[in-house]
C-alpha cells in the first residue's frame, strides 16, 4: 500500500474527527445557558446515539451489499459540516437538538472508516490496524475538545462550531482522494442467513456488550457532564480544553500501545479488567473532588483506563469475522454500543435532574463495575481467546 494512501486516509480521519468532537467539551454547559433541564441537556445529548443506533447497522449491511465503503466517508463528512451548521444557526434547543442528531448521523459512518482501514492491512494485522485506527481517533478527538474551550472562551460559543464547519468541508475535499482497495472478485450480497451467522458471533456479542458499558461511562462523564462539573468547580471555558487534554492525551497513548504491547504481553481480558476497573474508581471520584487540579487527575486516569479497553473490544468485535462480512459485524457493533451512548446521558440526565450531577457519576461508576464482573465470568469461562494475533509491521 502506497505511503501517500495512508497518509491521505490520517488527514481525513483526523478532520473528521476534529469537526465532529470540536464542541463537545462545551456542549452541555451551552446548552444549561440556554436555562433547560439536566433532563433536556441529557436527550439533546443521547440524541447523538439514538441517531446511530437506527443508522449505523443499515449503513453497514447497504456497504458490505454494495462492496463499497468511500460514499459513506464522503456523506460522513457532509452530515459533519451540517451539524456543526445547525448548531451554529442560533441558540436555540431545538437547533441543537438538530444538530446533535445530525452528528448522530455522522458518526454513523465510522463504520465505513474502520473497514476501509482494516482493508488496508493482512487479516492478521487486525489488531494493529485498530490500535492505529483508534490513536488516530483519539488524536483528532482531541485536538477538538483542546481547541473547543479556547474558541469558546475568546470568541464566544459559535466559533466552536464555525471552526467546526470549515474543518469538516476540508475533510470532504480530501475525502475525494482516498484510495479504496478492490476486495477482489465477484461476490454474492449477504443474504439473511449470513447476516443471522455474523449476529450471533460470540466474541461480537460480548464485545458488543461490554462496549455499551464503556460508552456509558465516556458519554456521561468527559463526553457528557463533566465539563459542567468543572464550571460548577470554577473552571472558565478555557479551562475546559485543559480537563480534556487531561483526559484525551493519556487515552491516546493508551489506545496506541494496547492493542500493540500490552495485550499481547498480558493478555486480552486482564488488560480489560483493569481498564474498567480504574475507570469504575476514577468515575466514582468525581462527585468528591473539590478543585480543577483533582478533578483533572481524575479524568487523565480515566483516559488512560478507557484507553486500555476500547481498542481491544473493536478489535475482538471482528477478528472472527470474514472480511466480506466485516462491516456487517462493524455495524452490529457501534448499533449496539451506541445504546450507551444514548442510554447513559439520557439517564443520567434523569438522575441529575433530581439528585444533582453526583447521581449521573455515580450511575456511570456501576456501569463500569458490572463490565469489570462481566469480563471476569467471561474470562473464567473461556467463552473468547486470551490473546490477539500478534500485530505484524505496516509501513504508512
Amino acid at each position: 500500500m502506497a505511503r501517500k494512501h495512508h497518509l491521505l486516509f490520517i488527514f481525513v480521519t483526523l478532520m473528521y474527527w476534529i469537526s465532529l468532537y470540536i464542541y463537545v467539551p462545551i456542549l452541555s454547559p451551552y446548552l444549561e445557558s440556554m436555562h433547560i433541564s439536566y433532563f433536556y441537556v441529557g436527550i439533546v445529548l443521547g440524541s447523538y446515539g439514538f441517531m446511530q443506533i437506527l443508522i449505523r447497522l443499515p449503513l453497514g449491511i447497504l456497504s458490505d451489499r454494495m462492496r463499497v465503503r468511500k460514499p459513506y466517508i464522503l456523506l460522513g463528512m457532509i452530515t459533519v459540516t451540517l451539524s456543526c451548521i445547525l448548531f451554529a444557526a442560533g441558540a436555540d434547543p431545538g437547533w441543537a437538538l438538530a444538530g446533535r442528531a445530525m452528528s448522530g448521523v455522522a458518526a454513523s459512518s465510522w463504520v465505513a472508516f474502520t473497514v476501509l482501514y482494516a482493508g488496508y492491512f493482512a487479516k492478521e494485522q487486525t489488531t494493529h490496524a485498530m490500535g492505529t485506527i483508534s490513536f488516530l481517533t483519539v488524536a483528532g478527538q482531541c485536538a477538538g475538545m483542546v481547541a473547543s474551550g479556547w474558541l469558546a472562551g475568546s470568541y464566544g460559543w459559535n466559533a466552536a462550531f464555525w471552526t467546526g464547519a470549515v474543518i469538516g468541508l476540508i475533510g470532504l475535499a480530501a475525502a475525494f482522494g482516498i484510495y479504496e482497495p478492490r476486495e477482489g472478485v465477484y461476490r454474492e450480497p449477504i443474504r439473511a442467513r449470513d447476516l443471522t451467522l455474523v449476529m450471533k458471533e460470540p466474541a461480537l456479542l460480548k464485545a458488543s456488550v461490554l462496549s455499551i458499558l464503556a460508552h456509558i461511562v465516556l458519554f456521561v462523564t468527559m463526553f457528557g457532564f463533566t465539563p459542567s462539573y468543572a464550571l460548577g468547580l470554577g473552571a472558565s471555558k478555557n479551562d475546559l480544553s485543559l480537563v480534556s487534554f487531561a483526559f484525551m492525551v493519556p487515552h491516546a497513548l493508551a489506545s496506541l500501545y494496547t492493542g500493540r504491547w500490552l495485550a499481547p504481553r498480558f493478555g486480552v481480558w486482564r488488560v480489560l479488567l483493569i481498564g474498567f476497573a480504574l475507570s469504575s474508581i476514577c468515575t466514582l471520584a468525581i462527585p468528591f473532588t473539590r478543585t480543577l487540579g483533582t478533578l483533572m487527575l481524575t479524568q487523565a486516569l480515566n483516559g488512560f483506563a478507557q484507553g486500555l479497553h476500547l481498542p481491544l473490544l473493536m478489535a475482538l468485535a471482528i477478528r472472527t469475522v470474514d472480511q466480506e462480512q466485516r462491516a456487517t459485524a462493524m455495524g452490529f457493533y457501534q448499533a449496539v454500543y451506541a445504546l450507551g451512548m444514548f442510554g447513559g446521558p439520557f439517564i443520567a440526565g434523569w438522575i441529575n435532574e433530581s439528585f444533582s450531577l453526583a447521581g449521573g457519576f455515580y450511575f456511570a461508576a456501576i456501569a463500569a463495575t458490572a463490565a469489570v464482573l462481566l469480563g471476569f465470568l467471561w474470562r473464567r469461562s473461556g467463552a473468547a481467546p486470551e490473546q490477539l494475533p500478534k500485530a505484524g509491521k505496516a509501513s504508512f
